[in-house]
């Protein structure tokens, strides 16, 4: 007995020593050390032998066995298909300016727009091979009686193609706003409607990527997801996103100034609405091809007979942007976005594999084509629900930024559902500060993959790397957006904070852990625009 009693008292001891441990925050030491074996992912990651990682490419599909090897380094069970990739198959479009145009008609005549500088032909959605349609404008182009807003009343959209700034008016919550304002959910307002298309603005207050630099990648393919159970653009025949330096060129003969319109942008105050003097005639050369790509998925799981069918998802993108048609420098390495991420998903497995799983499983998800749509969360979220699987949350991770030391965590979704409580604990555990999206007209909490949980009705959240407004590090952000996002310098040569690494990767494998763990599984609040969509 007093053995046994002794070896009990070990036990015990040896348990309570392990979660004192979690508990407290990790030694500087560690943490550097954590930040040093992710970069070192990052550098195989980032290389240029991967070719950029754009989905369904050679450089691609080596990114994913490599990292389908370090989970099953990891220990982890594969969750793919006969192991730990899951196909994900996708059409890829790639629009052939010599055969398309764009011309704006009006009693006066016919006025070519210029492909690229003007206007750009969007492949994310569906397309006709020509269109003739009037237009009008709908000021912001939302529909959302519960904020007071209708741009469409007295308007007839019918047959006709919908122009809207992609904005929201300042009065609507930040993650409302992001949703509604999100393309499927316009284009779902549009086609209830009777519209057959849609021409978006975008906020030049707004563009984390400037019109000239974005449209350099419209010679690239875009991708859809083929044979997806649901179509958020159907019944689309074109879809453009326009220049707001030529906005003037739509409102030709309306009596409306196009400096007057975006100015109204930064106000509350209401947008006017009207038909178009000018109509559309479009004609759409498209040249497509079947591809597949890949999710790669690893699951650790839980240790509750009674919890361990529900899943907690962690997530990271692990496609880029490829290579470019020209320069002298081509590959777009993609440290940032989201090779890092990728590097913290993996080690995040590393480190829970040494220790007793939690109580629910938590899957590791690296998905594709994200920077085409988030095709691969798409697939792998409706892949899960086919299956019956019990998702309770996702916790994202996309370009977390560690430029800098990790003081604060910016949390995208933080006062959506409870999962903010978790967040702010495992925060207060560590010594850091927690920060809402200090810029929602951004968008960014639908612009990742923990969007494709959140339509489904799951509560998630993204973090990054956060700083405190007006700091030289907010600026520092600032200009790495500016000159790196999406930009060939986003490479292994930039300054980094190892540091900042390794705190972020033991925050979110916190909070996964912390999730797992639950009595309850995570809700959305009462309050939040997504509670609706969990029933």
């Amino acid at each position: 007995m007093l053995e046994r009693s002794g070896f009990a008292l070990v036990c015990i001891l040896t348990a309570c020593l392990q979660v004192a441990a979690a508990a407290s925050p990790p030694s500087a030491r560690e943490v550097q050390k954590i930040g040093e074996r992710c970069w070192a992912d990052v550098t195989v990651l980032a290389d240029d032998a991967m070719e950029g990682r754009r989905a369904g490419t050679p450089g691609h599909r080596r990114a994913a066995e490599f990292v389908a090897e370090q989970f099953r380094k990891a220990r982890l069970t594969p969750g793919g298909e006969g192991g730990y990739l899951q196909p994900v198959k996708l059409d890829s479009r790639v629009v052939n300016e010599a055969g398309s145009s764009l011309v704006l008609v009006s009693e006066a005549g016919r006025t070519p727009l210029v492909l690229g500088e003007d206007a750009v032909i969007m492949m994310r959605g569906n397309f006709a091979p020509k269109v003739e349609a009037s237009m009008v404008f709908v000021g912001d182009g939302l529909r959302l009686p519960q904020y007071n807003v209708d741009d469409f009343a007295g308007l007839d959209l019918k047959g006709k193609v919908v122009v809207s700034f992609a904005s929201a008016p300042p009065h609507i919550p930040g993650s409302a706003a992001a949703h509604f304002g999100s393309a499927a959910e316009r284009w779902k307002g549009y086609r209830a409607a009777g519209a057959i298309g849609m021409v978006l603005i975008p906020d030049p207050d707004n563009m984390d990527v400037p019109w000239e630099r974005a449209v350099l990648r419209r010679f690239e393919p875009s991708m859809t997801l083929r044979d997806a159970a649901e179509d958020p653009y159907a019944g689309q025949q074109v879809w453009i996103q326009f220049n707001p330096k030529s906005l003037a060129k739509l409102l030709e003969g309306t009596g409306h100034r196009a400096e007057d319109l975006l100015a109204l942008l930064k106000t509350d105050g209401a947008i006017p609405r009207f038909d178009l003097k000018v109509s559309l005639s479009a004609v759409i050369d498209v040249k497509s091809e079947s591809t597949v790509s890949e999710n790669v998925v690893g699951i650790l799981r839980g240790s509750d007979p009674a919890l361990r069918d529900e899943t907690v998802v962690i997530s990271a993108h692990l496609d880029h942007l490829g290579v470019a048609r020209e320069g002298e420098d081509r590959v777009f390495n993609g440290a940032m976005d989201n090779a890092s991420g990728i590097a913290v998903l993996m080690q995040m497995a590393r480190e829970l594999g040494k220790r007793k799983a939690p109580k629910r499983s938590i899957v590791f998800v690296a998905v594709t084509a994200e920077e085409m749509g988030l095709l691969g969360s798409r697939a792998y979220v409706a892949d899960a629900a086919a299956k019956q699987q019990r998702i309770v949350a996702n916790l994202n991770t996309d370009m977390f930024l560690p430029l800098f030391p990790m003081r604060h965590v910016m949390v995208f979704g933080l006062e959506e559902s409870d999962l903010g409580d978790d967040i702010q604990a495992v925060a207060a555990e560590l010594g850091i500060g927690v920060q809402p999206d200090p810029q929602p007209q951004r968008n960014r909490f639908i612009r990742s993959d923990q969007y494709s949980f959140i339509r489904k009705g799951i509560p998630a959240l993204a973090t990054k790397v956060g700083f405190a407004a007006g700091s030289p590090e907010a600026e520092f952000e600032k200009q790495w957006t500016a000159t790196r996002y999406h930009a060939v310098g986003d490479d292994l040569s930039q300054p980094v904070d190892l540091g900042a690494i390794g705190m972020y990767e033991n925050v979110l494998r916190r909070l996964a852990v912390r999730v797992a763990n639950r009595a309850q599984a995570p809700k959305w609040r009462e309050s939040s625009v997504f509670s609706q969509l969990a029933r």
